[in-house]
């Protein structure tokens, strides 16, 4: 099978974790700047977490099952019909000043990205040989980076313009910016419209001697890799969604538009830390990185929960940098060699993403009741739990390790 086959197909994914990471990238500069526009506490900002992420955990099996009858291409078209409706609908809440329009908007927007994700994420490890399946998925995770990043900086400049305005007047420039992306994607929707996309039978591409027929729920690796990822997401969710709130709270003068800098500076180095990965990998197991990444990162959320200064502060731009690699890692880990259970895999680690729609609600009740800094005690607790799973819990039982232990049972017996 030619690699050259899969080339174009591959480019035309990578592009959508470009699109879905400037989403996200906007998502966490809209918390604060609503807090200041519409007056609404920082535990209610996590609401739009709650909206952009909860869409995730209803749409994707919907999602997986559209795709499983009608191929990944149909579940990336309606995807980007989506997140285009959901962006156009973010006019009519800016006009209306109208907080709960903006949560609607996001949720028919993250509906679209959940179709995308549940499409892309899988459809790019199968591209290809599953030997080479975790790197090829941190590659193009490398562009979700780049889009993640590329939010924030636009942000930091529209959104927080006039940094002290508290009138719905300054929410003419999320119109703005939403109306375009809007526009954006709907021609990229025409694109897939009229390019063909190869189906992978998934079964084909097993690793020999790996494939074990019984419900994908008894597959360990997997079952384990779906708390992972709620918990990872979680994670990431909740140091991103209080991040400008920690940064100007720090007590070393940080404005608004300073910390929504920070923040893309932060996603820089996710992006980079995704790259760094991508090139570790060919060198170090792809768990052993996982668990030494988490194990950072938990140490790092120590620093930034007793808050000293400037120092917690750069503790925090670091977690980015090692939380790079941990979803598409997880999410390979987790669907390594399920055959025909992968688009339903899938679906299911998609919905683990609801993390990040329920965890940083408590983040934000601890911020509201005790300090910010506080919050990121969550975050540490969910890194050690990726710390466990790179240990141990990514670990695919063969069938020749099934029936040995089946026999060991017996002579035990």
């Amino acid at each position: 099978m030619s690699k050259n086959k899969y080339f174009l197909p591959i480019i035309m994914i990578t592009s959508l974790f470009f699109l879905w990471g400037f989403a996200y990238g906007l998502l966490d500069v809209l918390n604060k700047h609503f807090q200041e526009t519409l007056n609404v506490t920082k535990s209610r900002s996590t609401l739009l977490q709650a909206a952009y992420f909860g869409a995730y955990f209803l749409i994707a099996l919907p999602a997986g099952y559209l795709m499983s009858r009608y191929g990944y291409k149909s579940g990336i078209i309606l995807g980007l019909l989506l997140y285009a409706f959901g962006a156009f609908l973010f006019y009519p809440a800016a006009e209306a000043a109208s907080f709960n329009l903006f949560l609607l908007a996001l949720f028919i927007l993250a509906s679209g990205l959940t179709f995308l994700e549940t499409a892309a994420n899988p459809y790019v490890t199968v591209l290809g040989s599953p030997e080479t399946a975790t790197h090829r998925l941190n590659v193009s995770q490398c562009f979700n980076g780049v889009g993640s990043f590329m939010g924030p900086v636009i942000a930091s400049f529209l959104f927080f313009g006039d940094s002290q305005s508290n009138n719905p007047e300054s929410l003419e420039s999320v119109k703005t910016v939403y109306v375009i992306i809007g526009i954006v994607v709907m021609v990229v929707a025409g694109i897939f419209v009229r390019t063909t996309l190869p189906e992978i039978k998934e079964d084909d591409l097993l690793v020999k001697g790996t494939r074990v027929d019984k419900p994908l729920m008894q597959h360990s690796h997997f079952t384990l890799g779906v708390v992972t990822q709620f918990f990872y997401v979680a994670a990431q969710v909740g140091i991103a969604a209080l991040f400008i709130n920690y940064c100007t709270e720090n007590g070393v003068g940080i404005t608004n538009a300073r910390a929504a800098t920070l923040l893309s500076i932060a996603l820089i180095l996710f992006t980079a830390g995704r790259f760094v990965g991508t090139v570790a990998m060919r060198f170090i197991a792809a768990p052993k990185l996982l668990a030494a990444y988490a194990f950072i990162n938990m140490m790092l959320c120590v620093l930034v929960v007793f808050n000293q200064a400037w120092v917690s502060v750069y503790a925090l731009l670091a977690t980015f940098f090692f939380m790079s690699i941990m979803f598409p890692t997880i999410f390979a880990l987790s669907i390594k060699n399920l055959g025909h259970d992968t688009k339903k895999a899938s679906s299911f680690l998609i919905m683990s993403i609801v993390g990040g729609a329920l965890i940083p609600y408590f983040m934000g009740l601890l911020a509201d009741y005790y300090a910010t800094s506080i919050a990121y005690i969550i975050p540490l607790a969910c890194f050690a739990v990726v710390f466990v799973y790179g240990l141990k819990g990514y670990q695919v039982k063969t069938e020749n390790e099934i029936l040995n232990a089946d026999k060991k049972i017996l002579s035990d017996a």
